[in-house]
């Protein structure tokens, strides 16, 4: 590392997180990387969350963290928290942190060489299915370029998640990127997918520096409400007409219809036919695409050909296979 190292604002958006946030504030506390602007937006806890983060603060008086504490009057959401985070952050990158989880020591630390050493205006890595006894790596594919990473987001080869990328902060302020307030469904998806258009230079470090948490293997199932999928329908559709307003979308506009089902897939990682049926109806007109992807998995291909051909059995049989055998016993 250079003698002047860049700042990193990291983002935590907290709302009831005391069962899970003393882990994830270890994991900062423990980085190898200490130039950090820590911005906690308490989002109208109602637990003892804002006690744990003052004890946080009290703890590492020493450390050479800048440390801002938001608080909300009133919940308003993560997609709003996420903004207040970017509105008062003043690092060289952004990186956000979920409370539910952790990161690596030396996470930080590899993110900033890498970044710095590439001139790369984004980041992406791997991570860690983490359960109480046992963690699963899970792999990024290797993306070369903005547009490579953008098709392979829209098709379901490569995720999205916030957490998955370390990110200048021009980036956000200059092409006045922003999540939508009450949005807070797939809120990462349309933010991450403009990032990456608007970026001159992406990289990818092969080294799994997150831990998503999963409390139990129940949390790999997506049980999705009514407010969920509209929430997520209006991410879509402000995506679709970014796409469409600008001179670049077209690049991007014909793999749409993948991208609906991509989003609606997790409605089928679970055991209730009522998910299955909200799959069948959100969206439908892309139903007839179920197999026609061969970029993704035959497992999912097969999955969305059984929710559009209602073959509800073989759903249920993968839930069990899957879930309650392969996560359940062996990953638990």
């Amino acid at each position: 590392m250079t003698l002047t190292k860049p700042m990193v604002s990291i983002i935590i958006p907290i709302y009831n997180a005391e069962k899970s946030l003393d882990r994830s504030l270890d994991s900062l506390n423990n980085q190898t990387y200490d130039t950090l602007e820590l911005i906690f937006i308490n989002d109208a806890s109602s637990d003892t969350s804002p006690v744990i983060i003052k004890d946080f603060i009290e703890g590492n008086r020493d450390k050479n963290f800048e440390i801002k504490v938001i608080n909300h009057e009133q919940n308003k959401g993560v997609a709003a928290a996420r903004n207040t985070g970017l509105d008062v952050a003043i690092g060289e990158y952004v990186y956000f942190l979920d409370a539910d989880d952790w990161i690596e020591p030396d996470a930080i630390e590899l993110m900033v060489k890498e970044a710095m050493s590439t001139d790369a205006d984004i980041v992406g890595f791997n991570w860690w299915l983490s359960y109480k006894k046992n963690e699963r790596n899970m792999k990024q594919p290797v993306f070369l370029n903005s547009i490579l990473a953008i098709e392979w987001m829209m098709i379901g080869k490569m995720r999205w998640n916030l957490w998955l990328f370390l990110v200048k902060r021009d980036l956000y302020d200059v092409n006045s990127i922003r999540f939508i307030p009450g949005m807070d469904m797939g809120e990462d998806m349309a933010v991450m997918i403009k990032l990456f258009i608007y970026a001159d230079k992406v990289t990818y470090l092969d080294k799994a520096l997150y831990h998503y948490g999963q409390s139990n293997t129940e949390s790999l199932t997506k049980v999705y409400s009514d407010k969920h999928i509209e929430e997520v329908t209006y991410n879509t559709k402000e995506l679709e007409g970014f796409f469409l307003s600008n001179e670049f979308g077209g690049n991007f506009i014909s793999l749409i219809n993948y991208l609906k089902l991509n989003i609606k897939l997790p409605l089928l990682i679970s055991n209730q036919s009522s998910q299955y049926n909200r799959w069948r109806s959100w969206f439908a007109e892309v139903n007839h695409l179920a197999t026609a992807n061969k970029d993704v998995s035959l497992r999912i291909r097969i999955l969305q050909w059984a929710a559009a051909n209602k073959q509800d059995w073989v759903l249920k049989l993968h839930y069990y296979l899957v879930i309650k055998i392969m996560y359940g016993v062996i990953y638990k």
